[in-house]
């Protein structure tokens, strides 16, 4: 049976299976971001076996400090390790420490490496992602209706969004249920039995001809996503952190869409520099006046192998009245998808 954690990595590993020749090479991650006035650059490489390689610059001044950089030794089979003078504590108490499989980085913070906790508490609390695998729950904006004032927030976001909703009511109660634990000693999952708690929301439209009380399942989908969205949204703005969503039109109006984007763009809105990244077939946003600086849109684009590539929008250098989404869908900037006539695609 494969464990929660091993299906993660799966998805997380995913070779080019199309060329044979790069099918067992290593994938490579990086991230560079700052925590105050300072720059981080934090990137590794692994298989589904183990991490080949990890490393960290940090960017106090303007030439950079290497931190660490560790490398596995194929021939030797184990892990090299290079320090730098910025990084302070036992690192060669915590160069042991990590399985093949685990992250120096975390491996030290879980040993109290204070230099490293804040790195790690980035990508554990100031960075948010909503895909296929961490899908939108209600976790989030449960909280907030629970906090003071935190239900009149949501609703005036709803509100604001030409949704007529006069208040939302949590119900909860305790059920029986199954949840997952991990044992961080030897990286294992166990399902336990045990009671979980199960909400329920109830919706009160107000409207000239009367009122009325709805569940979650009587909402339309669209509603539904943008309740799931406001209580992170709102969070993530009041803390200024960064949210990454996968098809974020999925189920929303464009022009809520828009609405959405400048949200992270106002000042009065976002007063802690929160940041927003999605991915979106909306095509309209292109166009959508003083939505997008032109270094801000990039476009994915596929080759003829089937390897994809980012390729922003200002490396076309549009003029200033240039009509983005014409040019886009005529295929001007790339990133469109190669289509047969349309006889041939209905056999």
């Amino acid at each position: 049976m494969i464990d929660q954690k091993t299906r993660a990595q799966k998805r997380l590993i995913f070779p080019e299976q199309i060329n044979k020749e790069s099918a067992t090479e290593p994938t490579a991650f990086e991230v560079t971001f700052t925590i105050g006035d300072v720059c981080y650059q934090y990137g590794f490489s692994m298989t589904q076996q183990r991490i080949i390689s990890e490393h960290l610059l940090v960017y106090k001044a303007f030439k950079p400090q290497r931190w660490f950089e560790r490398h596995f030794d194929a021939e030797h089979g184990e892990d090299l390790y290079e320090f730098g003078t910025g990084l302070k504590g036992a690192k060669h108490l915590w160069e042991g420490a990590p399985r093949p499989n685990a992250l120096f980085l975390s491996m030290a913070v879980q040993l109290n490496s204070e230099a490293l906790r804040p790195i790690f508490d980035w990508f554990a609390l100031s960075l948010v992602i909503f895909n296929e695998q961490s899908q939108l729950n209600p976790h989030a904006s449960i909280q907030m209706l629970k906090q003071p004032g935190g239900k009149q927030r949501m609703c005036d976001f709803l509100m604001a969004a030409d949704i007529r909703i006069a208040d939302i009511e949590v119900v909860t109660r305790q059920v029986q249920g199954q949840t997952v634990h991990l044992d961080m000693a030897t990286g294992k999952t166990k399902l336990r039995n045990e009671e979980v708690e199960e909400h329920q929301f109830r919706f009160s439209h107000r409207t000239e001809g009367g009122d009325a009380v709805f569940d979650l399942m009587d909402e339309s989908n669209g509603t539904r996503n943008l309740m799931f969205l406001a209580g992170p949204i709102l969070d993530i703005l009041k803390k200024g952190i960064t949210l990454v969503v996968d098809d974020l039109d999925t189920s929303l109006h464009t022009l809520l869409l828009r609405q959405i984007v400048r949200l992270f763009h106002q000042p009065h809105a976002n007063t802690n520099g929160a940041q927003l990244l999605f991915t979106t077939h909306d095509t309209s946003l292109l166009d959508a006046p003083d939505l997008f600086r032109r270094d801000q849109i990039w476009f994915v684009e596929k080759n003829m192998e089937q390897a994809s590539s980012l390729v922003p929008l200002s490396d076309f250098s549009p003029r200033k009245n240039e009509a983005l989404e014409r040019g886009y869908l005529q295929g001007r900037y790339g990133g469109v998808p190669f289509l047969e006539h349309s006889t041939e695609l209905t056999h």
